[in-house]
């Protein structure tokens, strides 16, 4: 089976317990949406190729008047999952909009384009303060997905810190 990123962060979810589609969306706004995010779009095609493959299995399960299918990983989803994170193949892919704006932002008028900046600079600060809103203090989490974590609360801070130097140098050559 042809996987994508949607594939692993799918297995790595479902191997914490079994979801449903919209459990997985919910999972990764409140976990990985730092850093990937994944839209219903993607989500429920992927589940079904992923159920085809044998590497989840889906079950009808009740949720008040409303069903859904949960689905579970199976042993050979486990062994690609596995598979997949002893690879060795490691892949940085960016894809920011606001960077693509700023990279075209000389075809505004000075002021703008630095609001382009301070735009980003607040995009930082929200997502650092959704960050802190996860620690919810029931616990620890597992090291490695506090690592994480601590990755995205310390690329906001750098993001903040990067657009306020970045905003003086603008101001200071011009």
């Amino acid at each position: 089976m042809e996987a994508s990123a949607v594939t692993w962060a799918i297995l790595g979810l479902i191997r914490q317990r079994p979801m449903s589609g919209y459990d997985l969306k919910r999972a990764v706004d409140r976990t990985i949406r730092h850093f990937w995010a994944a839209s219903y779009g993607q989500i429920y095609p992927e589940l079904r190729r992923l159920e085809d493959a044998g590497w989840i299995e889906g079950a009808d399960a009740a949720n008040g008047g409303r069903s859904r299918r949960l689905y579970r990983l199976t042993d050979a989803g486990r062994v690609a999952l596995e598979d997949w994170l002893h690879g060795h193949e490691t892949r940085l892919e960016l894809r920011d909009e606001s960077l693509l704006r700023l990279f075209f932002a000389d075809a505004l008028p000075p002021e703008e384009a630095l609001g382009l900046l301070a735009a980003r600079r607040e995009g930082y600060r929200m997502m650092l303060a959704y960050l802190r809103g996860l620690d919810d203090g029931t616990g620890p989490d597992p090291p490695f997905v506090d690592v994480v974590y601590r990755w995205g609360l310390d690329h906001c801070e750098w993001g903040i810190e990067w657009c306020d130097r970045q905003e003086r140098r603008l101001r200071q050559s011009s």
